[in-house]
């Protein structure tokens, strides 16, 4: 009997359906991070007039200020000006990731308190927002590359497993020898190299991350190369970019689907190597592997450690379990 498609085999792996939710509901929270975590009001009322501070800078003469500076809302000053004649939304975390307390109970980096439930670090910035704003940084660097490397590794496998031959021989031996070579160490000499920002971290990471999926696609082609609806497209002159890519390439890639959010848990735990080394995103950028350095430098706020250790293996383990639930939704052993 028909157990339904692999949606439905999906929702009937709970757990990996379970986090599916989590991750997609933190992932939607973390992609509107300075609606949740800014140092600036989300809407001010002052003198019968609408500012909206987190998409616009205001000068702090608008409010009654003296000097023609950017408003800092935080300044006690600046919110009595505006409380006289108004008032203003807070954010549920009233810090950015660069913001620094300068009113903490005690050096920094301080632990957790009301004002800042997760502590500080040792510059005193907030930690729940850096947490906020990382997350979303590293989600969408191991989406961006798990997207990317998805496409180059799928075009490049189909091409050689299509054709083989010769093609099929050389690529095999460049891929062995590529795959050979010191993943990391590669990554931070050329990190050491260029100034790294995200796009140039993604691009390296790129160079190196394209292969997880060749092999699996390339082994569905040369399967499928030789099958009686490929020799029949042939004999009735289809061209062999549209068998490839029409009448083979949707099969290979059910079976793809299933890598990708290994390959994006992969592609955050590079990041995270990289950042914790120093050698990843500019300094004072979010990053879990930045707090994670902080917390080994400093072993006396162990809040530290604990909030980026949390932050990473939730992350990792949400990943892994939808990853084993699309692998067995689209297991062609499970179908029936």
């Amino acid at each position: 009997m028909r157990r339904g498609g692999p949606w439905q085999r999906f929702k009937g792996r709970k757990r990996a359906y379970v986090s599916l939710w989590i991750f997609a509901g933190l992932f939607v929270v973390s992609l509107f991070s300075e609606c949740v975590a800014n140092d600036r009001p989300l809407l001010v009322r002052f003198d019968g007039k609408f500012y909206f501070p987190v998409f616009h800078t205001y000068s702090e003469l608008e409010f009654g200020g003296e000097f023609d500076i950017n408003a800092d809302y935080r300044d006690s000053f600046v919110a009595g000006l505006i409380e006289e004649k108004g008032w203003m939304v807070k954010p549920p975390v009233f810090f950015s990731y660069g913001t620094i307390n300068y009113d903490l109970p005690s050096p920094a980096p301080s632990p957790p308190t009301w004002v800042n439930p997760a502590g500080t670090d040792d510059k005193g910035r907030d930690v729940l927002a850096r947490l906020l704003y990382g997350f979303r940084i590293s989600a969408l660097f191991g989406l961006a590359l798990a997207v990317f490397s998805s496409i180059i590794g799928i075009v490049l496998g189909a091409v050689q497993g299509y054709y083989g031959g010769i093609f099929d021989i050389v690529f095999q031996r460049f891929m062995e020898v590529w795959s050979g070579m010191p993943t990391l160490f590669m990554l931070i000499i050329l990190s050491s190299v260029v100034e790294p920002n995200f796009w140039w971290l993604l691009g390296i990471t790129l160079l190196f991350g394209w292969m997880s999926l060749v092999g699996l696609v390339r082994a569905e082609f040369l399967r499928a190369r030789n099958a009686e609806y490929v020799l029949a497209a042939r004999a009735l002159g289809e061209r062999n970019s549209r068998i490839m890519f029409v009448h083979i390439l949707p099969n290979a890639c059910v079976s793809a689907l299933s890598y990708l959010p290994f390959i994006m848990g992969g592609s955050i735990t590079t990041l995270t190597s990289l950042d914790f080394l120093g050698f990843g995103l500019p300094v004072g950028s979010p990053s879990l592997g930045e707090l994670l350095a902080e917390g080994k430098a400093n072993l006396n706020a162990p809040h530290l450690g604990i909030a980026a250790f949390v932050t990473l293996a939730l992350t990792l383990t949400l990943l892994v379990f939808i990853g084993e639930g699309v692998r067995d939704a689209f297991d062609p052993r499970r179908r029936s």
